[in-house]
C-alpha cells in the first residue's frame, strides 16, 4: 500500500496548473499569446469583451479577459492564429473560470476549423 504522500505527488503530477483540480486532457496544450475577441448575449444584450489567450489545445483555448463570464455560458471567439490570414471565428462553451482566466471547449468546429487548430498546434509543439 503507498502512502499518503505518493499519491498526492502522483495527483499533482497529473494536474494541469492552469486548470485546477482537471485530471486529464484529451489534448496537449500549448503556449499562445495573441488577442482574443469574445462575444456574449448578457442581460438582454450583445456585449464584448477583450484579452489575451494563454494556451491552445485541439479542444479548446485558455484566455485571461477583461469582461465577467459564468460557467456553461456560450460566447463566440475570434482568435487570430498563426498560419491563417483570417481570425478563427468559432463557438465555446465556458468550462472554468479562474478570476480573470477562463478556460473554453471549442463547440462545432468545421472540417477546415479544426485541420487550422491542428497545424497551429503542431506548429507550437515543435516549437516548445
Amino acid at each position: 500500500m503507498s502512502s499518503p504522500g505518493k499519491k498526492l505527488a502522483i495527483r499533482k503530477a497529473n494536474e494541469n496548473p492552469a486548470t485546477p483540480g482537471r485530471q486529464t486532457r484529451r489534448y496537449p496544450r500549448f503556449a499562445l499569446d495573441s488577442r482574443i475577441q469574445v462575444r456574449m448575449f448578457q442581460n438582454g444584450e450583445f456585449s464584448n469583451c477583450w484579452g489575451h489567450s494563454t494556451e491552445l489545445g485541439q479542444d479548446g483555448i485558455g484566455a485571461t479577459l477583461t469582461g465577467k463570464l459564468e460557467k456553461g455560458e456560450i460566447v463566440s471567439l475570434e482568435i487570430p492564429l498563426p498560419l491563417s490570414p483570417y481570425p478563427l471565428k468559432v463557438r465555446a462553451i465556458v468550462r472554468y473560470t479562474d478570476g480573470l482566466r477562463y478556460g473554453f471547449e471549442f463547440l462545432t468546429l468545421t472540417v477546415t476549423q479544426r485541420d487550422t487548430i491542428r497545424r497551429v498546434c503542431e506548429m507550437l509543439a515543435n516549437k516548445s
